[in-house]
This record gives C-alpha cells, sequence and structure tokens, in this order.
C-alpha cells in the first residue's frame, strides 16, 4: 500500500530527462537515462544523480572517478529511450566525446552538460547516489527541456 502511494506522489513531481554517463578504464562509454538528478551546493559547485543497483551501468559508476551528466532537449526522446533500454545498444551509432576536464562520455545536442569528479557513493536503499564536484559545464542547444510527469514525456514550452 505504501509502495503504490509513494509511486503515485513520485510520479506528481515533475523532472527533467538526464543521461549520466561514465567511462570505463578502457575509455569506453556507458550511461543510463536518470531523473533522479539535482544540484547539490554551489560552493563547491556539486550535483547528484541517483542509479539504481540493478542497472548494468551501475558497477562502472562505482568504479569511475567521474561522470558526466547530459541533459535533454525535447528533441532527444528518442536517446532518452534508447539510454532506458538494453545496454549493449545504447552508444551503438551515437555520437559522443569524451569530455576536456573528465573524460566522462558527452553527447552532442545537449541542452546542457556537467562533467563531475565522484566525491561521495552514498547507498541508500536500492540505489546508490553519486555526488560529483562539477568540473566544468556548459549549456549547448537553445531549446526546450525534456519533461517527465505522470509516467509520460510532457511538452515545456518557453516563450
Amino acid at each position: 500500500m505504501l509502495k503504490e502511494a509513494f509511486r503515485e506522489a513520485c510520479a506528481r513531481y515533475a523532472t527533467g530527462i538526464t543521461v549520466a554517463t561514465v567511462a570505463d578504464a578502457a575509455g569506453r562509454p556507458h550511461g543510463l537515462t536518470a531523473n533522479s538528478f539535482s544540484s547539490v551546493s554551489w560552493e563547491p559547485p556539486m550535483v547528484l544523480v541517483c542509479v539504481d543497483h540493478r542497472a548494468t551501468a551501475h558497477p562502472h559508476f562505482m568504479a569511475a572517478e567521474a561522470f558526466a551528466i547530459n541533459i535533454l532537449s525535447d528533441l532527444q526522446r528518442d536517446i532518452s529511450i534508447r539510454f532506458a533500454g538494453p545496454a549493449d545498444e545504447r552508444f551503438e551509432g551515437l555520437a559522443w566525446h569524451p569530455g576536456r576536464a573528465t573524460g566522462a562520455p558527452l553527447l552532442p545536442g545537449v541542452l546542457a552538460w556537467l562533467e563531475c569528479a565522484t566525491t561521495h557513493r552514498v547507498e541508500a536503499g536500492d540505489h546508490t547516489v553519486f555526488i560529483g564536484e562539477v568540473k566544468a559545464a556548459g549549456a549547448e542547444a537553445d531549446s526546450n527541456p525534456l519533461v517527465y510527469f505522470l509516467r509520460h514525456y510532457r511538452e515545456l514550452r518557453l516563450p
């Protein structure tokens, strides 16, 4: 009963959609769609992302010293769906480049991106909260954000 009420309550919180990414020791990219992302601190600049222990990318996040957050635009719904799908197909045929500050994978055409050095890994229930100090950031696209609300993608149009 509480679990269903919790899910319904959380579904009513509109969130942006990100793709959180890491590179493994061989430089191969890994990532997942995440809406559990938040800023943590302005000084120093820090953010967090929560990753389910069952996620195929979880061990890569645990081993990596850095991660990136790619904030998606409403034109990138397909990327959100791709990174929520089978792990072995997420980067297949997709353009990306390593960030200059950390080497974490960055996706082109995103609204914004952040490269972060991992500072804390906090176990919290069935997730690990990865906290990172932002080492580089940028805003690329001038479009609308990709928004998720009540288990569906929604439109948020800027004036």
